[in-house]
């Protein structure tokens, strides 16, 4: 055959198969796409998470519906910094913090919190412990997925939320506002209160006397720790934040009323020993 003749033979079938890899490029993204649809938002990037609610936050993000059994829980508890403001830490359940895949599809269990301090969102968390300033009133804590989608079980987001009281913070970590006077204010005295029981602890090395055991309280009920020291410490209660500082052989006496129900440790900074364990019913 004459090759004028063979080059017009083969030169629709070059084509053809040209056209086919291109056809075949084009259907399987011959290019990188991003994680969501082009022309979707982050709320609408694909994920096997939860169902999408028309609902949506403060900032525009859509909720991200789960049945209770499956939805996330998030706890918070806030403590006074000696530098001022406070050391928020968060414990969540059936979740984890995954800041490397931030961006990517809605899956069960992941995400971030986001941090809205009196009513407006302030920063993202990535873990368990953040720092608020001084001056905030309020805490919420949200969580939400990796597509920025709002965590939500009952058609509500997945989210606790703190009062930071001025009271809550220690005296030496306060700042003034602009143009008050920086003289101390004098505390109103406390309102008259029953008398509850007292708890005579003593600290000798390592040893702590009576043994560490649990002390069962009413809830409402006023108790008075009074804890003798060979060293100097700090005596501490978690959950009620309340500390006491301890001078070598002299009683530090720390009284609170037990207003909030749980299991609360009571416990040395420095020595990190355990004196009681206090159960509020």
């Amino acid at each position: 055959m004459p090759r004028r003749a063979r080059r017009r033979r083969t030169a629709p079938l070059a084509a053809a198969a040209l056209a086919a890899v291109l056809l075949l490029a084009a259907g399987c993204g011959g290019r990188a796409t991003t994680h969501h649809k082009p022309g979707t938002g982050h709320e609408q990037a694909t994920g096997n998470g939860g169902t999408l609610l028309a609902a949506r936050d403060e900032s525009g993000h859509r909720l991200r519906e789960l049945p209770a059994a499956d939805a996330p829980s998030v706890r918070a508890e806030a403590r006074p910094d000696t530098e001022g403001g406070w050391n928020v830490h968060l414990t969540v359940e059936r979740f984890r913090f995954t800041p490397e895949s931030t961006g990517g599809g809605a899956l069960a269990g992941r995400g971030h919190a986001r941090l809205l301090v009196d009513g407006r969102e302030a920063a993202r968390a990535y873990g368990p412990w953040f720092h608020v300033p001084s001056g905030a009133r309020t805490l919420t804590v949200r969580l939400y997925a990796d597509d920025h989608t709002v965590w939500a079980t009952a058609g509500a987001p997945v989210q606790t939320t703190l009062t930071l009281t001025p009271s809550a913070q220690s005296p030496s970590a306060r700042t003034p506002s602009a143009g008050a006077s920086s003289a101390p204010t004098p505390s109103p005295p406390p309102a008259p209160t029953p008398t509850g029981r007292t708890l005579d602890i003593r600290v000798t090395g390592s040893t702590v006397t009576p043994a560490p055991s649990r002390v069962e309280l009413r809830k409402g009920e006023r108790i008075t720790l009074r804890v003798t020291a060979d060293r100097a410490d700090t005596v501490h209660v978690h959950g009620y934040d309340r500390e006491a500082a301890l001078a070598p052989g002299t009683p530090a006496t720390l009284t609170l009323t037990a207003d909030r129900t749980g299991l609360f440790e009571v416990e040395t900074h420095e020595s990190g020993l355990v004196l009681t364990q206090l159960v509020v019913r």
